[in-house]
């Protein structure tokens, strides 16, 4: 029997913004059902480079998102390509590289995945300092490119999109490092049940129009109760599920406002069998975030992205909506506008599902682990081969 201690994949992510997280899940669990003598290991960097500062860091990073999106759209933009600017503000999210350092020489990975930036940034600089020597693989959790993802100790990239391959290689990243994988999403995406089975599971009548709508994993959407409101404008019943993420107040709220709503209404808080709602609807409602347009692409579900918010979501949308994957609206009017539309026809909505079928991602976690696994043999090649070398030159020394 192997006694052998099994590798460790160690997984850095965040949790500003839902989709690292789930990127990272969608690895972690990847690895465990492919990876035999694997074990990921899957850490919030923030939390542990800053366990004091982090719970009101993330309140104030959901608020300000929330409040004040201007300012994170100046920041973006300015922090988009390298510059001074971007370098020094980059400084203050690399101060706990001492921290990461003492993890990684504690868990002694053969590979290290980021799919958040500054994890991705802090890898690249200690491997730069000299201070460790293992594989660094970074995923890029939207379909756009920005400085903070692109470090020069960065061994591969993972990408969304054939065109965020092309516009790393035009920062001068080299061809050979970076794979187009998808975004990766989590197996249950390639495993959903049956669609009749999932009707009767659902009460859903397929021949009734079914709206998904996401407010992302914290349930931000749009203005609020207006906007959900405005949907009794709709002349045709529909069926409509909202997902309210962690969002208990708008949760409570959508279950008094929408009691006497004329439409199907079936109002949720955070959901873990989304697929099987995406299986079973004719369209999502959503905002561009990067891993929740790739679930939905996975399913072939149309997408119709309202209240981008300034930054790699409008990033997102313009990729999206130039892909044929979605369309896209600005305000309320053209909300109920666009969905009347698509419910009196649904011509739109059979073209995007054909184009989206061209481009699915329900294996882009399993491309991205196959990535993952020859980084981390490389990684022991290479440390093999170092110990020879450090062999041979003890062996020179004492023959000398």
């Amino acid at each position: 029997m192997n006694n052998r201690e099994k590798d460790k994949y160690l997984i850095l992510s965040a949790t500003f913004g839902e989709g690292h997280k789930q990127v990272a899940n969608a690895i972690s669990e990847a690895v465990n059902e492919m990876v035999a003598d694997a074990d990921p290991i899957t850490m919030d960097i923030m939390e542990w480079i800053h366990p004091n500062l982090y719970p009101i860091s993330h309140y104030i990073y959901k608020k300000s998102i929330k409040k004040f999106p201007q300012v994170y759209s100046f920041l973006y933009k300015k922090t988009r390509v390298k510059n001074s600017f971007s370098v020094k503000l980059n400084s203050i999210f690399l101060s706990g590289m001492e921290t990461v350092l003492k993890i990684i020489q504690e868990i002694k990975p053969k590979v290290v995945v980021s799919t958040y930036p500054f994890a991705a940034g802090i890898i690249s600089r200690l491997k730069e300092q000299g201070l460790i020597d293992i594989p660094a693989v970074t995923i890029i959790t939207d379909y756009t490119d920005h400085s903070y993802w692109i470090h020069p100790s960065t061994d591969q990239y993972m990408v969304g999109s054939a065109r965020l391959r092309d516009q790393l290689i035009a920062l001068g990243v080299e061809a050979d490092k970076i794979k187009n994988t998808g975004i990766p999403v989590r197996k249950r995406f390639m495993d959903v049940l049956p669609t009749d089975l999932l009707l009767d599971k659902y009460r859903i009548n397929p021949n009734v129009f079914t709206l998904l709508i996401m407010g992302g994993g914290d349930g931000f959407f749009g203005k609020g109760l207006s906007t959900f409101k405005a949907l009794e404008s709709i002349s045709t019943p529909i069926q409509l599920f909202i997902v309210c993420g962690k969002n208990k107040k708008l949760k409570t709220q959508l279950e008094w406002e929408l009691k006497d709503s004329k439409h199907d209404v079936r109002i949720l808080g955070y959901c873990e069998s989304i697929e099987e709602l995406m299986a079973i609807s004719d369209l999502m409602i959503s905002k561009p975030g990067g891993v929740t347009t790739s679930e939905a692409m996975a399913m072939s579900l149309p997408i119709l992205l309202y209240h981008s918010l300034p930054g790699q979501e409008e990033d997102n949308a313009e990729y999206l909506c130039g892909s044929g994957f979605a369309l896209s609206v600005k305000t309320e009017e053209e909300l109920i506008e666009q969905v009347e539309n698509l419910v009196q026809d649904s011509a739109p909505l059979s073209w995007m599902k054909q184009r989206m079928k061209k481009d699915q991602t329900k294996t882009s976690a399993i491309d991205a682990l196959h990535v993952i696994v020859e980084a981390a043999k490389c990684g022991s090649l290479r440390n093999v081969t170092d110990s020879r070398t450090i062999q041979k030159q003890k062996e020179i020394e004492v023959s000398i």
